[in-house]
């Protein structure tokens, strides 16, 4: 089967007999969103994720070996794989059975608790952010000072409609302020690496659990922090900050940095929905949006 074919409920279930008869009459259906990977819901406690869009295996094969080793020491639930799919003639590419995460994506939800919902992601990323083993993944390009991003930094700036950002003066100062802070001097500390709104679930209006761990790598936890000003709503960065408690001056600045490059990457996509673009996510730009005023009117100290 062609890579590029589309991946129907009949597929699956081919595949679940194949490979896994146990679950193949579980009831399957397709979830909204996702991008590199598809998503189905199978039954009610699980989920088939689906290599796409994503060019290799790596980012599967990532969740596969560390998020059971991680699972059971974070406060909030992860998808955590079950089983493993193999390529085969019918679907030439890797697929993984996972825990399902109950919740709303918060890019169709939202966070009505903001004190509850700084103090639980503080209280998550505080159990991620300890020091990795020697052989946990890097990434050159996501984990580097975010100095090594300007260029990303331009372009993203560059591409988004002026008048969307409004303050094109003020995102200069907060990026050229990230990149001349210190960098991090502390050992590697596993990092999700991409927490955005369509990442987290939120329930009871806070945040309820974390998603899509496919960049997880050791590395600087300020990418993370930037979650404060992407996901939180206004006036909750400073609570999250005091409450996960182990962030220096430097590492709040470099995290404000790349919170505004989040919000821009954001804007674009939404940008590009908008235009019916491929990979457009409509829903995005206004998140974005919010998050770039959170950037630029907070600064904790």
């Amino acid at each position: 089967m062609p890579t590029d074919a589309a991946i129907t409920a009949d597929l699956l279930r081919d595949l679940l007999r194949d490979q896994h008869p146990d679950l193949a009459d579980l009831p399957l259906r397709e979830v909204e969103g996702g991008w590199g990977n598809q998503m189905w819901r199978l039954g009610d406690d699980l989920a088939v994720r689906v290599q796409r869009m994503d060019p290799g295996p790596d980012q599967q094969l990532r969740e596969r070996r560390w998020l059971p080793l991680l699972a059971p020491r974070l406060p909030l639930p992860i998808p955590v794989p079950v089983r493993s799919g193999t390529p085969s003639e019918r679907f030439d590419k890797i697929w993984t059975v996972v825990t399902w995460v109950p919740g709303l994506p918060l890019d169709r939800g939202s966070i009505t608790r903001g004190a509850h919902a700084a103090e639980t992601l503080a209280g998550f990323l505080r159990a991620l952010h300890v020091a990795a083993p020697a052989d946990a993944p890097v990434d050159p390009v996501r984990g580097a000072h975010p100095r090594d991003s300007t260029d990303g930094f331009e372009q993203f700036l560059g591409a988004v409609d002026a008048a969307a950002v409004g303050d094109l003066a003020g995102v200069r100062r907060v990026w050229a302020d990230a990149a001349a802070a210190p960098a991090w001097e502390g050992p590697p500390v596993w990092v999700h690496g991409d927490l955005h709104p369509a990442n987290v679930v939120v329930a009871d209006g806070t945040l309820a659990g974390v998603v899509d761990f496919g960049d997880l790598f050791a590395g600087d936890p300020a990418l993370d922090l930037a979650a404060a000003w992407v996901l939180l709503p206004a006036g909750a960065a400073a609570r999250f900050f005091a409450a996960y408690a182990g962030a220096d001056e430097a590492t709040v600045r470099r995290a404000r940095g790349l919170a505004a490059l989040k919000s821009l990457f954001l804007m674009l996509m939404g940008q590009n929905g908008d235009r019916g673009l491929p990979g457009g996510k409509p829903a995005w730009g206004p998140a974005g949006r919010a998050a770039l005023d959170r950037v630029l009117d907070e600064r904790p100290a």
